[in-house]
């Protein structure tokens, strides 16, 4: 129990760059009230006491302006940001590192018992007043844009958006070797996806493997000379200044949205 509890305050941190430290999280954010008020009638929900699990969570619609059935199943890691106007049907099942945004609706379609609410896999993300309706699954990975209305199943890593909504793309993982460049240089923003629509993104993706390509190029260069018996030197290759790279990165982004609302 107490484990779940630091990891949901512990996924505030990665998710939302407003959080400052645990105590704040603890005390001023809704969402995570509401994961924990729903984690205590859940369990309540188990064990038969219904009446109180359905009391505790009236409670918490009180206090946080969300409304999450004490039946529903939510995973680890679990993060509502901002929250107000979130609904969570009694069915719905909710996987692993899921976030949604305000005004959300995971609801129901019929008024036939069993199974009415959506699922959602691992990693979901689910925008400011989406509504999924009806008991279909969202796959691992999806992006349900804001304000969407999604009544169709969604496969793994695909975007949602419009009403009714309709996919709009699938976005792939990035490479390992991507992924490790990205890390090392302290940015990975654009590391995410290999076919990203931004050209800025698709720009820096290029940039990452070409980085990768040339330090592999370089660590072989010098095996080699090294067993020739020409390189003595021990010396190693100083990681790179992320501050100076990112920076550099957020300005290129500017410049590019810059000159978008002014062709617009």
């Amino acid at each position: 129990m107490f484990s779940r509890i630091r990891e949901d305050v512990g996924c505030v941190f990665t998710r939302d760059p407003a959080a400052r430290n645990v105590f704040e999280v603890l005390t001023t954010y809704p969402g995570i009230h509401a994961v924990l008020f729903h984690r205590a009638s859940h369990w309540l929900w188990e064990h038969g006491l219904c009446w109180v699990a359905r009391m505790l969570a009236n409670c918490s619609r009180w206090v946080t302006g969300i409304e999450i059935h004490p039946g529903a199943t939510i995973g680890r890691r679990f993060f509502i940001d901002h929250g107000m106007g979130v609904v969570i049907g009694e069915t719905a099942e909710i996987g692993d590192d899921c976030t949604l945004y305000h005004g959300v609706t995971l609801g129901g379609t019929s008024w036939d018992a069993g199974k009415r609410h959506p699922t959602l896999g691992n990693n979901v993300v689910v925008g400011a007043g989406a509504k999924v309706l009806g008991p279909i699954r969202l796959g691992d990975g999806a992006r349900i844009g804001s304000n969407a209305v999604v009544v169709k199943p969604v496969p793994e890593n695909a975007t949602v958006i419009g009403v009714p909504g309709h996919l709009v793309g699938r976005h792939a993982e990035a490479s390992p070797a991507r992924e490790a460049i990205a890390k090392k240089i302290g940015f990975d923003a654009y590391g995410t996806s290999q076919d990203m629509p931004d050209p800025v993104a698709h720009a820096i993706n290029h940039m990452l493997d070409h980085i990768h390509l040339m330090d592999e190029r370089m660590e072989a260069m010098s095996a080699k000379l090294q067993d020739m018996g020409l390189d003595n030197t021990q010396t190693k290759i100083p990681e790179m200044e992320c501050c100076e790279i990112v920076s550099e990165v957020e300005a290129l982004a500017e410049i590019s949205s810059t000159g978008d609302k002014q062709d617009r």
